[in-house]
Protein backbone atom coordinates (compact mmCIF):
# COMPACT_ATOMS: atom_id res chain seq x y z
CA UNK A 1 0.00 0.00 0.00
CA UNK A 2 2.43 2.52 0.74
CA UNK A 3 4.26 1.65 -2.80
CA UNK A 4 0.92 2.42 -4.18
CA UNK A 5 0.74 6.18 -2.57
CA UNK A 6 4.01 7.10 -4.12
CA UNK A 7 4.21 7.67 -8.18
CA UNK A 8 7.39 5.64 -9.48
CA UNK A 9 8.68 6.30 -12.68
CA UNK A 10 9.74 3.11 -15.01
CA UNK A 11 12.46 4.09 -16.63
CA UNK A 12 13.37 0.00 -17.59
CA UNK A 13 13.17 0.25 -20.94
CA UNK A 14 15.49 2.77 -21.22
CA UNK A 15 18.65 2.56 -18.83
CA UNK A 16 19.46 6.09 -17.82
CA UNK A 17 22.49 7.76 -16.07
CA UNK A 18 20.99 10.20 -13.86
CA UNK A 19 23.85 12.66 -14.18
CA UNK A 20 24.59 12.62 -17.92
CA UNK A 21 21.02 12.88 -18.57
CA UNK A 22 20.46 16.01 -16.34
CA UNK A 23 23.20 17.97 -17.96
CA UNK A 24 22.49 16.87 -21.14
CA UNK A 25 19.13 17.68 -20.78
CA UNK A 26 19.19 21.40 -19.90
CA UNK A 27 21.72 21.58 -22.67
CA UNK A 28 19.64 20.96 -25.57
CA UNK A 29 16.15 19.21 -25.28
CA UNK A 30 14.71 15.74 -24.78
CA UNK A 31 12.56 13.81 -21.45
CA UNK A 32 14.67 14.64 -18.84
CA UNK A 33 16.30 12.53 -16.53
CA UNK A 34 15.89 12.30 -12.69
CA UNK A 35 18.19 15.22 -11.15
CA UNK A 36 20.59 14.29 -8.48
CA UNK A 37 21.01 17.53 -7.41
CA UNK A 38 17.19 18.81 -6.53
CA UNK A 39 18.07 22.95 -5.93
CA UNK A 40 20.12 23.02 -8.98
CA UNK A 41 16.57 21.13 -10.77
CA UNK A 42 14.98 24.02 -9.89
CA UNK A 43 16.63 26.85 -10.45
CA UNK A 44 17.53 25.39 -14.41
CA UNK A 45 13.96 24.66 -14.54
CA UNK A 46 12.73 27.98 -13.09
CA UNK A 47 14.31 29.02 -16.20
CA UNK A 48 12.44 26.83 -19.17
CA UNK A 49 9.90 28.24 -21.25
CA UNK A 50 7.06 25.61 -22.32
CA UNK A 51 3.93 26.28 -24.11
CA UNK A 52 1.65 27.47 -21.14
CA UNK A 53 4.46 30.33 -20.07
CA UNK A 54 4.26 31.11 -23.63
CA UNK A 55 0.83 31.57 -23.12
CA UNK A 56 0.64 33.48 -20.29
CA UNK A 57 3.43 36.08 -21.11
CA UNK A 58 1.59 36.72 -24.74
CA UNK A 59 -1.83 37.36 -22.53
CA UNK A 60 0.15 39.70 -20.22
CA UNK A 61 2.19 41.42 -22.87
CA UNK A 62 -0.26 41.33 -25.81
CA UNK A 63 -0.02 45.09 -26.95
CA UNK A 64 4.32 44.19 -27.30
CA UNK A 65 4.43 41.12 -28.38
CA UNK A 66 1.09 40.66 -30.49
CA UNK A 67 -0.02 44.40 -31.44
CA UNK A 68 -2.06 46.33 -30.00
CA UNK A 69 -5.64 45.37 -28.64
CA UNK A 70 -8.01 46.95 -30.71
CA UNK A 71 -11.27 47.69 -29.67
CA UNK A 72 -13.12 48.36 -25.85
CA UNK A 73 -14.09 46.03 -23.15
CA UNK A 74 -18.00 45.43 -23.44
CA UNK A 75 -20.86 45.27 -20.93
CA UNK A 76 -22.86 42.82 -22.96
CA UNK A 77 -22.17 39.75 -24.89
CA UNK A 78 -20.73 40.21 -28.54
CA UNK A 79 -22.62 37.79 -30.95
CA UNK A 80 -19.88 37.21 -33.97
CA UNK A 81 -21.27 35.83 -37.44
CA UNK A 82 -20.54 32.41 -36.00
CA UNK A 83 -19.52 32.83 -32.58
CA UNK A 84 -20.87 34.06 -29.04
CA UNK A 85 -18.87 35.64 -26.21
CA UNK A 86 -19.61 34.24 -22.67
CA UNK A 87 -18.65 36.28 -20.01
CA UNK A 88 -16.98 33.92 -17.25
CA UNK A 89 -16.88 34.38 -12.90
CA UNK A 90 -13.02 35.43 -12.85
CA UNK A 91 -10.51 37.66 -12.30
CA UNK A 92 -9.54 39.77 -16.06
CA UNK A 93 -6.19 38.49 -15.47
CA UNK A 94 -6.78 34.80 -15.05
CA UNK A 95 -5.53 33.16 -18.45
CA UNK A 96 -7.73 30.16 -19.85
CA UNK A 97 -5.08 27.25 -21.13
CA UNK A 98 -7.55 24.37 -21.81
CA UNK A 99 -11.07 23.05 -22.07
CA UNK A 100 -13.03 19.61 -22.19
CA UNK A 101 -16.37 17.70 -22.14
CA UNK A 102 -17.30 14.64 -20.77
CA UNK A 103 -18.10 12.10 -23.73
CA UNK A 104 -20.98 10.45 -21.82
CA UNK A 105 -22.31 14.12 -21.54
CA UNK A 106 -21.52 16.48 -24.21
CA UNK A 107 -23.46 19.22 -21.83
CA UNK A 108 -20.82 18.54 -19.17
CA UNK A 109 -17.34 20.50 -19.07
CA UNK A 110 -15.05 22.05 -17.96
CA UNK A 111 -12.41 25.29 -18.22
CA UNK A 112 -9.37 25.30 -16.84
CA UNK A 113 -6.60 28.37 -16.26
CA UNK A 114 -4.19 30.30 -13.68
CA UNK A 115 -4.88 31.31 -10.65
CA UNK A 116 -6.23 27.88 -9.55
CA UNK A 117 -9.54 28.37 -11.89
CA UNK A 118 -11.70 25.45 -12.53
CA UNK A 119 -15.10 26.52 -13.83
CA UNK A 120 -17.69 23.73 -14.93
CA UNK A 121 -20.48 24.12 -17.14
CA UNK A 122 -23.79 21.66 -17.34
CA UNK A 123 -25.72 23.64 -20.00
CA UNK A 124 -22.82 23.33 -22.82
CA UNK A 125 -20.64 26.33 -22.42
CA UNK A 126 -23.90 28.96 -21.59
CA UNK A 127 -23.61 29.38 -18.49
CA UNK A 128 -20.08 28.66 -16.27
CA UNK A 129 -19.19 28.44 -12.26
CA UNK A 130 -16.48 28.26 -10.44
CA UNK A 131 -15.59 24.95 -8.75
CA UNK A 132 -13.17 24.34 -5.91
CA UNK A 133 -10.73 21.62 -5.33
CA UNK A 134 -9.83 20.85 -1.55
CA UNK A 135 -7.35 18.99 -2.37
CA UNK A 136 -5.50 21.44 -4.35
CA UNK A 137 -5.99 23.94 -1.71
CA UNK A 138 -4.52 22.16 1.53
CA UNK A 139 -1.40 24.04 0.20
CA UNK A 140 0.36 27.25 -0.03
CA UNK A 141 0.55 26.86 -3.76
CA UNK A 142 -1.26 28.99 -6.44
CA UNK A 143 -2.26 25.60 -9.13
CA UNK A 144 -2.23 26.91 -12.64
CA UNK A 145 -3.75 24.02 -14.49
CA UNK A 146 -2.09 23.43 -17.76
CA UNK A 147 -4.46 20.66 -19.61
CA UNK A 148 -7.78 18.13 -19.12
CA UNK A 149 -8.75 15.23 -20.47
CA UNK A 150 -11.54 12.70 -20.54
CA UNK A 151 -12.62 9.37 -21.56
CA UNK A 152 -15.59 8.10 -21.07
CA UNK A 153 -16.63 9.48 -17.67
CA UNK A 154 -12.60 9.17 -16.52
CA UNK A 155 -10.90 12.37 -16.64
CA UNK A 156 -7.22 14.01 -15.83
CA UNK A 157 -6.03 16.93 -14.65
CA UNK A 158 -1.83 18.46 -14.74
CA UNK A 159 -0.92 21.15 -13.31
CA UNK A 160 1.99 23.62 -12.36
CA UNK A 161 3.62 23.35 -9.58
CA UNK A 162 3.62 19.30 -10.15
CA UNK A 163 -0.18 18.33 -9.29
CA UNK A 164 -1.92 15.55 -10.83
CA UNK A 165 -6.29 15.40 -10.22
CA UNK A 166 -7.94 12.33 -11.48
CA UNK A 167 -11.62 11.82 -11.76
CA UNK A 168 -13.60 8.64 -12.35
CA UNK A 169 -17.34 10.30 -12.29
CA UNK A 170 -17.36 12.61 -14.88
CA UNK A 171 -15.45 15.84 -12.52
CA UNK A 172 -18.46 15.28 -9.63
CA UNK A 173 -15.17 14.60 -7.09
CA UNK A 174 -11.64 14.73 -7.80
CA UNK A 175 -8.87 12.78 -6.28
CA UNK A 176 -5.28 13.89 -6.30
CA UNK A 177 -2.53 11.76 -7.41
CA UNK A 178 0.81 11.49 -5.56
CA UNK A 179 3.50 12.71 -7.89
CA UNK A 180 7.94 12.01 -7.31
CA UNK A 181 9.42 15.17 -6.84
CA UNK A 182 11.88 13.77 -9.18
CA UNK A 183 9.22 14.05 -12.38
CA UNK A 184 11.38 16.04 -14.88
CA UNK A 185 9.77 18.78 -16.69
CA UNK A 186 6.25 21.03 -15.82
CA UNK A 187 3.17 18.08 -17.09
CA UNK A 188 2.21 20.39 -20.03
CA UNK A 189 -0.22 17.40 -21.48
CA UNK A 190 -2.02 14.98 -20.76
CA UNK A 191 -4.55 12.89 -22.86
CA UNK A 192 -7.08 9.91 -21.10
CA UNK A 193 -6.74 6.59 -23.42
CA UNK A 194 -8.78 4.07 -21.32
CA UNK A 195 -9.90 2.89 -17.95
CA UNK A 196 -7.43 3.97 -15.44
CA UNK A 197 -4.88 4.78 -18.58
CA UNK A 198 -3.46 7.87 -19.60
CA UNK A 199 -0.66 9.69 -21.58
CA UNK A 200 1.18 12.46 -19.84
CA UNK A 201 3.84 14.96 -21.67
CA UNK A 202 6.61 17.26 -20.34
CA UNK A 203 7.79 20.54 -21.27
CA UNK A 204 11.58 18.79 -22.07
CA UNK A 205 9.70 16.00 -24.11
CA UNK A 206 9.07 13.31 -21.71
CA UNK A 207 6.33 10.98 -22.60
CA UNK A 208 5.26 8.35 -19.84
CA UNK A 209 1.98 6.80 -20.13
CA UNK A 210 0.48 4.43 -16.59
CA UNK A 211 -2.80 1.99 -16.62
CA UNK A 212 -2.72 2.27 -12.75
CA UNK A 213 -5.08 5.37 -12.43
CA UNK A 214 -1.21 7.12 -12.11
CA UNK A 215 0.30 4.90 -9.32
CA UNK A 216 3.10 4.19 -11.73
CA UNK A 217 4.48 5.56 -15.10
CA UNK A 218 6.72 4.08 -17.85
CA UNK A 219 8.62 5.98 -20.41
CA UNK A 220 7.85 5.40 -23.92
CA UNK A 221 10.99 7.98 -25.02
CA UNK A 222 14.10 6.01 -25.05
CA UNK A 223 16.50 9.32 -25.30
CA UNK A 224 16.46 12.64 -23.84
CA UNK A 225 15.88 15.15 -26.47
CA UNK A 226 19.47 17.21 -26.08
CA UNK A 227 20.97 13.22 -26.63
CA UNK A 228 18.63 12.81 -30.19
CA UNK A 229 20.20 16.45 -30.90
CA UNK A 230 23.77 15.68 -29.74
CA UNK A 231 23.36 12.69 -32.24
CA UNK A 232 22.09 14.70 -35.38
CA UNK A 233 23.48 17.69 -34.90
CA UNK A 234 26.09 16.99 -37.90
CA UNK A 235 23.56 16.26 -40.06
CA UNK A 236 22.04 19.55 -40.13
CA UNK A 237 19.58 20.22 -38.15
CA UNK A 238 19.67 24.40 -38.08
CA UNK A 239 19.60 26.07 -34.62
CA UNK A 240 19.85 22.75 -32.68
CA UNK A 241 23.34 24.07 -31.06
CA UNK A 242 20.50 26.79 -29.26
CA UNK A 243 18.24 24.68 -27.88
CA UNK A 244 17.54 25.40 -24.66
CA UNK A 245 16.00 22.21 -22.81
CA UNK A 246 11.61 22.85 -23.41
CA UNK A 247 9.31 23.02 -26.06
CA UNK A 248 7.38 25.80 -26.57
CA UNK A 249 4.08 24.08 -27.93
CA UNK A 250 3.21 20.60 -28.55
CA UNK A 251 -0.05 19.12 -29.98
CA UNK A 252 -0.88 15.69 -30.55
CA UNK A 253 -3.29 13.73 -33.30
CA UNK A 254 -6.40 11.09 -33.06
CA UNK A 255 -3.53 8.31 -33.77
CA UNK A 256 -1.32 9.11 -30.88
CA UNK A 257 1.62 11.01 -32.98
CA UNK A 258 3.30 14.53 -31.78
CA UNK A 259 4.83 17.59 -33.14
CA UNK A 260 6.51 19.62 -31.06
CA UNK A 261 7.92 23.23 -32.37
CA UNK A 262 11.54 24.15 -29.92
CA UNK A 263 11.68 26.72 -27.59
CA UNK A 264 13.05 29.34 -30.43
CA UNK A 265 11.38 28.29 -33.22
CA UNK A 266 14.39 27.24 -34.59
CA UNK A 267 12.98 23.46 -35.88
CA UNK A 268 10.25 20.89 -34.31
CA UNK A 269 10.23 17.43 -33.92
CA UNK A 270 7.82 14.64 -33.97
CA UNK A 271 7.27 11.67 -32.10
CA UNK A 272 5.19 8.05 -33.49
CA UNK A 273 3.73 5.39 -30.71
CA UNK A 274 6.91 3.06 -30.98
CA UNK A 275 9.61 5.17 -31.55
CA UNK A 276 12.49 4.74 -29.44
CA UNK A 277 13.14 8.70 -29.34
CA UNK A 278 11.87 12.19 -31.01
CA UNK A 279 13.07 13.42 -34.63
CA UNK A 280 14.17 16.82 -35.11
CA UNK A 281 13.23 18.09 -38.50
CA UNK A 282 14.33 21.57 -40.10
CA UNK A 283 12.01 24.51 -40.44
CA UNK A 284 11.37 25.15 -44.27
CA UNK A 285 10.31 28.80 -43.71
CA UNK A 286 12.80 31.50 -43.21
CA UNK A 287 10.71 32.91 -40.37
CA UNK A 288 10.62 31.43 -36.85
CA UNK A 289 8.00 28.86 -35.78
CA UNK A 290 5.34 30.13 -33.15
CA UNK A 291 2.79 26.66 -33.61
CA UNK A 292 2.68 23.46 -35.85
CA UNK A 293 -0.45 21.07 -35.03
CA UNK A 294 -2.17 18.71 -36.94
CA UNK A 295 -4.86 18.92 -40.02
CA UNK A 296 -8.17 16.74 -40.05
CA UNK A 297 -6.54 14.52 -42.54
CA UNK A 298 -3.64 13.49 -40.89
CA UNK A 299 -1.11 16.41 -42.51
CA UNK A 300 0.60 19.47 -40.61
CA UNK A 301 -0.22 22.90 -40.18
CA UNK A 302 2.29 25.89 -39.53
CA UNK A 303 2.33 28.96 -38.16
CA UNK A 304 5.10 31.32 -38.31
CA UNK A 305 6.04 34.51 -35.98
CA UNK A 306 4.25 37.83 -37.04
CA UNK A 307 1.72 36.33 -39.17
CA UNK A 308 2.15 33.33 -41.52
CA UNK A 309 0.25 30.25 -42.19
CA UNK A 310 1.62 26.78 -43.87
CA UNK A 311 0.22 23.53 -44.53
CA UNK A 312 2.19 20.49 -44.90
CA UNK A 313 2.37 19.01 -49.00
CA UNK A 314 0.42 15.61 -48.79
CA UNK A 315 0.01 13.68 -45.22
CA UNK A 316 2.36 12.44 -42.70
CA UNK A 317 5.34 13.92 -41.33
CA UNK A 318 7.63 15.83 -44.07
CA UNK A 319 9.18 19.08 -43.99
CA UNK A 320 7.91 19.89 -47.24
CA UNK A 321 5.26 22.92 -46.47
CA UNK A 322 3.62 25.54 -48.61
CA UNK A 323 2.30 29.47 -47.60
CA UNK A 324 -1.30 30.10 -47.64
CA UNK A 325 -2.35 33.63 -48.18
CA UNK A 326 -4.12 35.16 -44.94
CA UNK A 327 -5.73 38.33 -43.93
CA UNK A 328 -4.29 38.19 -40.66
CA UNK A 329 -4.02 42.70 -40.73
CA UNK A 330 -0.39 42.25 -39.32
CA UNK A 331 -1.21 40.34 -36.01
CA UNK A 332 0.28 37.10 -35.50
CA UNK A 333 -2.04 33.60 -35.54
CA UNK A 334 -1.29 31.19 -32.69
CA UNK A 335 -3.55 28.79 -33.05
CA UNK A 336 -5.45 26.65 -35.75
CA UNK A 337 -8.74 24.24 -34.73
CA UNK A 338 -10.33 21.71 -37.36
CA UNK A 339 -14.30 21.37 -37.34
CA UNK A 340 -14.31 18.83 -39.86
CA UNK A 341 -12.14 17.82 -42.83
CA UNK A 342 -13.21 20.29 -44.97
CA UNK A 343 -13.67 23.43 -42.36
CA UNK A 344 -10.96 25.08 -39.59
CA UNK A 345 -10.66 28.37 -37.82
CA UNK A 346 -7.66 30.02 -37.10
CA UNK A 347 -7.50 33.01 -34.07
CA UNK A 348 -4.63 35.26 -33.20
CA UNK A 349 -3.35 38.70 -31.66
CA UNK A 350 -6.25 41.70 -31.68
CA UNK A 351 -9.11 39.47 -32.14
CA UNK A 352 -8.26 38.11 -35.27
CA UNK A 353 -10.78 35.22 -36.30
CA UNK A 354 -10.11 32.96 -39.69
CA UNK A 355 -12.27 30.11 -41.80
CA UNK A 356 -11.54 28.43 -44.26
CA UNK A 357 -13.97 25.75 -45.53
CA UNK A 358 -12.08 23.94 -48.51
CA UNK A 359 -9.24 22.39 -46.19
CA UNK A 360 -6.97 25.59 -45.83
CA UNK A 361 -6.60 26.22 -49.36
CA UNK A 362 -7.93 29.79 -48.88
CA UNK A 363 -9.27 31.85 -45.47
CA UNK A 364 -11.95 34.10 -44.77
CA UNK A 365 -11.49 36.92 -41.77
CA UNK A 366 -14.48 37.05 -39.89
CA UNK A 367 -14.34 40.98 -39.02
CA UNK A 368 -16.81 40.69 -36.72
CA UNK A 369 -14.17 39.21 -33.82
CA UNK A 370 -11.84 42.50 -34.69
CA UNK A 371 -13.78 44.11 -31.87
CA UNK A 372 -13.14 41.24 -29.66
CA UNK A 373 -10.48 43.07 -27.01
CA UNK A 374 -8.15 40.40 -26.36
CA UNK A 375 -5.78 38.30 -28.30
CA UNK A 376 -6.72 34.78 -28.90
CA UNK A 377 -4.93 31.93 -28.84
CA UNK A 378 -6.54 28.35 -28.59
CA UNK A 379 -9.11 27.09 -30.79
CA UNK A 380 -10.39 23.65 -29.83
CA UNK A 381 -13.33 21.86 -31.34
CA UNK A 382 -15.47 19.51 -28.94
CA UNK A 383 -16.96 17.92 -31.78
CA UNK A 384 -18.17 18.96 -35.24
CA UNK A 385 -21.23 21.27 -33.41
CA UNK A 386 -19.21 22.48 -30.45
CA UNK A 387 -16.73 24.62 -30.36
CA UNK A 388 -14.68 27.32 -28.55
CA UNK A 389 -11.85 29.81 -28.89
CA UNK A 390 -9.86 30.63 -25.72
CA UNK A 391 -8.32 34.45 -25.44
CA UNK A 392 -6.39 36.38 -22.69
CA UNK A 393 -8.58 38.34 -20.01
CA UNK A 394 -10.88 35.38 -19.30
CA UNK A 395 -12.27 35.77 -23.18
CA UNK A 396 -14.14 32.52 -24.13
CA UNK A 397 -15.95 32.18 -27.33
CA UNK A 398 -18.28 29.89 -28.33
CA UNK A 399 -19.69 28.45 -31.49
CA UNK A 400 -23.19 28.46 -32.48
CA UNK A 401 -22.78 27.06 -35.62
Amino acid sequence: MASAAKLLIDCSTAPINRSSLLNSLFNHHHPSPIPTNRSSYNSIRASALNRRDFIVDTAAAAAISLAPVVGSSVAKADTLSEWERVFLPIDPGVVLLDIAFVPDDPSHGFLLGTRQTLLETKDGGNTWVSRSISSAEDEDFNYRFNAISFKGKEGWIVGKPAILLHTSDSGDSWERIPLSAELPGDMVYIKATGENSAEMVTDEGAIYVTANRGYNWKAAVQETVSATLNRTVSSGISGASYYTGTFNTVNRSPEGNYVAVSSRGNFYLTWEPGQPYWQPHNRAVARRIQNMGWRADGGLWLLVRGGGLYLSKGTGITEEFEEIPVQSRGFGILDVGYRSKDEAWAAGGSGVLLKTTNSGKSWSRDKAADNIAANLYSVKFINDRQGFVLGNDGVLLKYLG
